[in-house]
């Protein structure tokens, strides 16, 4: 089956789980025109602009608002981001010779991570490590996008920078942490030596697709996603690692907490093919994206996945007039719900009640019926549970949806 792609697939969607449909998007009003794109040498989509990750788009551990635009852009455009892993760049030694002592050749680091971390200083003496470890690339502004929009973000292509990349464990890290929500006095830490607590990967092609060489006969095949993305938040909101969290002393939302603008949503299903809505609080929705995986599991459960920097090729395109309440997203296959709470319970919660009210939408469903298909069809998964609010998605299959509603045409 052909994908549609820009506006043509946003049929019944563009509600966000808070408004009614837009007028003139219902039928796939078409994206608009675009002057004509590059195509990154060798490889990709074409693309209108290119947001490189040199220090002065770079943003240490959150999401500044009204910063100086790395990019600005038409609705519709396509815009190519590099991004950074953190892994070996926030620390006290030099990245060659963090990453040397893995055996990675000084040649294999790249040039805008040493310059990131040359920045440090200055960053610290400022005031501008926002408290998250994310290094974040950004800000992108759409043009015409105003709070009570949306801003649709179309995932084209996505592409490891380098062929290496890092996960983390140690016996207390992810949900083994003593501050993690489940811990209770006398849970025995994991057995893990202290010369085990960071791997290195090399990732390469193997029987014709790119994979994590975990072991000599352990080959995962990569997923890359964008871990951490957002718009800038709304002014003087913040989500903190606690409900009554006092806001922050930098005045910036941290990049550790996601929320309603996104964030560190850490969802593997944030890929190539995928579209995610975001509610827009800003002028220009001011976009900032990083934290970037070659692969994770659904609930990133020892802190970290592969660490990987990544560069990706995305459409931005704002819904006018098109409230957005929780960030959400489609494949081919599924519609996305997600529920974000500081409670596991409370999370799974929101995501069902928000699958009910899409279901009413947009599907015409009484809240009784809608109640019985999420627990007949609705998939639940929990896609992140280790960045303070956690993070569980309802996977709406498309499949089921045989015939045609008036005011809302299948997109698959």
């Amino acid at each position: 089956m052909t994908r549609p792609s820009g506006a043509s697939r946003r049929t019944v969607l563009t509600a966000g789980l808070a408004a009614p449909l837009a007028a003139g998007l219902v039928g796939g009003a078409a994206s608009p025109a675009i002057a004509t794109p590059r195509t990154p040498p060798g490889r990709g989509p074409r693309w209108d602009h290119y947001l490189k990750s040199t220090p002065d788009n770079l943003y240490w551990g959150g999401f500044p608002i009204n910063q100086r635009p790395g990019v600005t852009m038409r609705s519709g455009e396509i815009v190519r981001v590099d991004a950074l892993s953190q892994q070996g760049l926030t620390g006290s030694q030099n990245p060659v010779d963090y990453f040397g002592a893995f055996g990675i050749k000084p040649e294999e680091v790249l040039p805008d991570a040493i310059a990131f971390w040359e920045t440090l200083p200055a960053r610290r003496a400022a005031n501008q490590n926002y408290g998250g470890g994310h290094i974040m690339t950004g800000p992108i502004y759409v043009k015409g996008a105003e709070p009570g929009d949306t801003l649709a973000i179309e995932y084209l292509a996505l592409d490891t920078r380098v062929d290496y990349g890092f996960n983390g464990t140690s016996p207390t890290s992810g949900v083994m942490a003593t501050t993690y929500p489940g811990w209770r006095a006398g849970d025995a830490p994991l057995d893990i030596p202290s010369d085990a607590l960071t791997h290195m990967y090399r990732t390469g092609m193997w029987r014709g697709q790119e994979v994590v060489h975990f072991s000599d006969t352990i080959k995962i095949p990569t997923r890359k996603f964008m871990g951490t993305i957002a718009v800038a938040p709304p002014t003087g909101e913040f989500v903190g690692n606690t409900p009554d969290a006092a806001p922050p002393a930098t005045g910036v939302q941290s990049s550790t907490t996601p929320g309603k603008f996104g964030g560190n949503m850490d969802n593997r299903d944030l890929t190539v093919g995928t579209t995610l809505y975001l509610p827009v609080f800003q002028p220009g929705a001011q976009l900032f994206m990083g934290d970037c995986h070659s692969v994770q599991g659904d609930g990133e459960v020892s802190q970290t996945a592969v660490e990987h920097s990544l560069s990706g090729t995305f459409r931005l395109s704002v819904l006018k007039n098109t409230p957005t309440e929780l960030p959400w997203a489609e494949t081919d296959t599924d519609w996305i719900i997600m529920g974000i709470d500081w409670d596991l319970d409370r999370a799974t919660k929101i995501a069902v009640e928000k699958t009910i009210d899409f279901l009413g939408r947009t599907q015409g469903m009484t809240v009784a019926q809608a109640f019985s298909f999420a627990s007949l069809a609705v998939n639940y998964h929990v896609t992140e549970v280790v960045d303070r609010t956690q993070v569980v998605s309802g996977y709406i299959p498309k499949s089921v949806f045989t015939a045609s509603r008036s005011g809302s045409r299948r997109t698959s």
